[in-house]
């Protein structure tokens, strides 16, 4: 058999973004998806709206971020990478009360800090 590729679909404001992964076979492409460990997100942590980008940049030469920001108020949110793997990215959350929340940052706060 061939390899498999499997296709994945992830809600960010109104876009929808298609990723494929591939694998040697079905539990490879279904783990290597696995990558993609975060859910979608309908709308801004701060001022509710749905108009969200999808980005990435690279600060200082050496960090590497990929970021939902509100095309409204300018609010953004990063991901996480994992250490032990940085193929594997999260959306950062915080502790609020009982629950994890999304980590979603004021436009004032410079990105490279978070």
């Amino acid at each position: 058999m061939g390899k498999i590729t499997y296709y994945i679909k992830k809600k960010i404001g109104r876009e929808v973004h298609s990723f494929s992964v591939e694998g040697a076979n079905l539990f490879d492409a279904v783990l290597t998806s696995r990558n993609l460990s975060f859910n979608n997100v309908e709308k801004c942590g701060k001022c509710g709206h749905d108009d969200l980008d999808l980005g990435a940049h690279a600060a200082k030469g050496k960090f590497k971020y990929v970021t939902i920001k509100c095309k409204q108020c300018k609010a953004y949110l990063n991901f996480g990478q994992q250490q032990e793997n940085p193929d594997i990215f999260y959306l950062r959350t915080r502790q609020e009360g009982d629950r994890k929340v999304l980590d979603w940052q004021d436009a004032s706060t410079p990105m490279d800090e978070n």
